[in-house]
This record gives structure tokens, sequence and C-alpha cells, in this order.
């Protein structure tokens, strides 16, 4: 979990940190959410290339070594002198995400008891609110407080820490289950695969296209200053936690049902922020609420992958990892396309149609997800 935690913030800390990254390389917003393309972009190919490439390895070793490679990535971006050097950074980010999410995602079933997987999943999914709740608010505090390089510094030191911790504490993790391409191309021709697929790639792109551009957003339409954007990413964070847990219970339940709520709220909000987001106790309502939705998105998401494969469990988190890191980084792009040309106003709006988008995807294929649910 701490693991995930600490490759989250530093995967979503520029967003927080956009302009002021910006300003110092002299970028515009759109080019410089480059920052969450380029990871996604990696993540998408490292997931299943490390992940097969080092089938063989423990997988302890295979995750610490992941967070040393982390932690020289915040480093290097610490010291950026330039922007490219700053892009190089985050490549290295994106290699550590496909390869650590893919191997870490579905350990919980090797790590407890069989009667506690769900909670042990949710705890280990609970890092992606928690990035938003303690690690981008904490960052941008820094950035203000100290300068955006200073984030990355701290960062840095957190991630040797967990490295410590999983050379500790993790027990030896031998692979079980080679997985290999044939595996992977297996997966794919599943049906629910397909539709897990499609419907990840829509609810991220909804997320991704329009998050990434939120700080933006609430500066030049809420007129929002520094304090109030960091309590914004607090609040966001912390219904994102609540999101996590409750959607770890009901997705077990109701998988379908619960995936089309998610999308539901993320579309409300994102929707309704251009309208009363003018105004900060608008926008920090539509926050929360959408840090509710979105909580419950990777938990949905995995979940359905692993239902969908139980097999194959780590395959199935290798093709989770891939198709919502290129999704994100999809999304990132295209959302600054659309910030450039036109605003942030119309890059919510259109986050909130793809979202809507995914409920009617859904709900079209109700009776393949309904095995899922």
């Amino acid at each position: 979990m701490m693991g995930i935690f600490s490759i989250v913030t530093t995967e979503i800390l520029p967003i927080g940190l956009l302009t002021p990254i910006g300003d110092t390389f002299g970028v515009s917003d759109g080019t410089a959410g480059l920052m969450m393309t380029l990871p996604g972009i990696l993540a998408a190919v490292a997931a299943p290339t490390v992940t097969v490439a080092t089938g063989r390895v423990d997988r302890r070793v295979m995750l610490c070594v992941l967070m040393l490679v982390l932690a020289s990535a915040d480093l290097l971006a610490a010291v950026a002198p330039s922007y490219w050097v700053m892009l190089v950074s985050r490549v290295l980010v994106g290699l550590v995400i496909g390869g650590f999410w893919s191997i870490a995602a579905g350990l919980a079933s090797r790590l407890v008891p069989e009667g506690q997987v769900g909670a042990a999943t949710a705890v280990i999914f609970s890092a992606v609110p928690l990035g938003s709740v303690l690690g981008v608010p904490a960052g941008v505090f820094l950035g203000n407080l100290a300068g955006w390089r200073t984030a990355f510094v701290a960062m840095g030191m957190l991630t040797l820490a967990v490295f410590a911790a999983l050379v500790v504490l993790l027990p030896p993790l031998p692979p079980r289950g080679v997985t290999r391409l044939s595996v992977l191309r297996d997966l794919l021709g599943a049906t629910r695969i397909r539709v897990g697929l499609f419907v990840t790639f829509l609810i991220v792109m909804a997320h991704f296209g329009t998050y990434t551009y939120v700080t933006p957003f609430l500066e030049d339409v809420t007129q929002a200053g520094p304090e109030f954007i960091t309590a914004s990413l607090l609040a966001y964070g912390v219904a994102g936690i609540v999101g996590n847990f409750v959607a770890g219970t009901a997705a077990r339940r109701a998988l379908r049902a619960t995936f089309i709520a998610a999308a539901g709220m993320l579309a409300t909000a994102t929707l309704l922020l251009p309208v009363i987001g003018t105004g900060k106790p608008g926008a920090i309502v539509l926050l929360v609420v959408w840090g509710l939705a979105y909580g419950a998105v990777p938990v949905c998401s995995q979940t359905w992958f692993l239902t969908s494969a139980p097999q194959a469990q780590e395959a199935a988190s290798v093709l989770f990892t891939s198709s919502f890191q290129a999704t994100l980084s999809l999304g990132a792009l295209a959302g600054g396309a659309v910030v450039d040309s036109t605003s942030t106003s119309a890059a919510m709006t259109l986050g909130g149609l793809a979202a809507i988008l995914m409920m009617v995807t859904v709900r079209v294929f109700s009776r393949a997800l309904r095995q899922l649910s």
C-alpha cells in the first residue's frame, strides 16, 4: 500500500503543481500536461513488458528494485534544469507504474488468509485516494512554501523509506504461474475482458481528461488562491478514501451497479463545475462528489479484471494496469488539447459526457456484466 501510495503521489503530483512547474520552464498548461501523459504511455507498455520479462524473478525483489527507480525519478525531477529532463524523470515514473502495479495489485491473496483478501485489496487500493488526500495536498503545501522542487525531494526520501520497509518486512514471493504473452493474448479473447477494457477506457478518460486540469480551473474560473486549492484537493482526497472502502464492499456484491453509480457521480461533478463551480462553495461540494466517485473507480476496475480471470490474476492485473495507464495518458493529452484550444470548462463538459457514455455502455452489456456481479 505504501509503495503504491508513493507511486500515485509522484504520478499525480504535477496536477497540483502544474502552474508553477510550467512557469519555471516557460510552457503552457497543456504542454505541462505531458508530465501526466508520458508516465501513462510508458506504464501501458511497461506493464506487460516488465511483468513478462521478469516472470521468474521473486516479486519482492522486483518491488524493491522498482522503488529504487522511483526514488531516482523523484530526485531527478527535483534537480531538472530543463523541461526535457523533467520529462525523462516522468518516463522513469511510467516504467515503475507499469511494473509495480502489475505485480502488487494482485498480491493480497498471497499476503493474507483467504477470508481477508477483499479487505486487503481495499487497503492496497486505498493508496490511490490517500495519494490525493495526503500526497498531493502535502506536495502543494511544500511547493507553495519552499518551491515545487522541494516536493519531489520529499517524495524521493519517502520512496527510499518504503524501499527499506519492503526489504525488511515483505516475505519472499517467488513467482506463481509465470505470466507469458500467450496468457495475455488468451485473456484478450474473453468477452468480459474486452468489455472491461472499453468501460475502463471511458471512465478513466473522463476522469483524467478533466482532473489533470482542475488546478487551472480553480485558478481561472473559481478565482481561488493556493490555500483554497490545497483545501479542495484535501477534501477531494478524503472523499476518495471513503469512496474506495465503500466500493470495496459494494463491488463484491454488485459490481455493475457500483460502477454505474461512480460514473454517474463523476459525470454530475464535471458537468456542473462550469455552472456552479464558479463559486467556492459549489466547487468544493462538487469536488467532494468527484472524490467519492473516483475513489470507487480503481477498485471496481481491478475487481472486474480479477473476477474475469481468476485463474490468471497477475495477467489480469497486467491488463488492468496497461489499459488504465494508457487511458490516463490519452485523457491528459486530450484534456490538454481542449484546454489550450478552448478552456478548462470545455474539458470538464467533455469529461462528463464520456462518463455518461460509460454508463450507457455498462447498461448495453448488462447481460454479460451480471455474470460479474
